[in-house]
């Protein structure tokens, strides 16, 4: 038989997912689409290595999940940051902003990192606020990963 239902399959969903996407460009700030388009530094850091915390925080209400890594040189400056974000295109925006925030900055001044920074750089809507609140709580939590490892050596 001929492979007209897969093509067309492949064609409705191609269509849709063109559709979702022009949604998301009328709907969001310009920055957010191009944190979720072109999402910075998304990948993992070792995990083992005591210069690399780790944050790894979700959020129940709506099934976001954020793994955030930051590398820290002796002088305390972050020198790399990377996440891996399972969620909206908000949440995706939310991590890869913070990630870009971060680096050159000190360990001090990384735990001052608010979500309203995100937020506002992003401009996110009301109902899109925590995933800018779960980076927070993910760069937080990566900060406090990486004191504990250094406290334990």
């Amino acid at each position: 038989p001929p492979p007209f239902p897969s093509t067309i399959h492949t064609m409705l969903r191609s269509l849709k997912m063109m559709r979702s996407m022009a949604s998301l460009r009328r709907m969001y700030h310009p920055n957010v689409v191009d944190h979720y388009e072109n999402p910075r530094n998304v990948g993992s850091l070792d995990a083992k290595d005591e210069n690399v915390g780790t944050g790894l925080v979700g959020a129940p209400a709506c099934g976001d999940v954020m793994k955030l890594q930051i590398r820290i040189d002796d002088e305390g400056t972050i020198q790399e940051a990377k996440f891996k974000t399972f969620g909206c295109g908000s949440a995706i925006a939310s991590s890869s902003y913070a990630t870009e925030w971060l680096k050159g900055k000190n360990v001090d001044e990384a735990a001052k990192l608010q979500n309203q920074e995100i937020a506002s750089h992003l401009n996110l809507p009301p109902v899109k606020l925590h995933c800018s609140m779960l980076a927070e709580d993910a760069v937080k939590a990566a900060i406090e990963n990486y004191k504990k490892k250094k406290n334990k050596s």
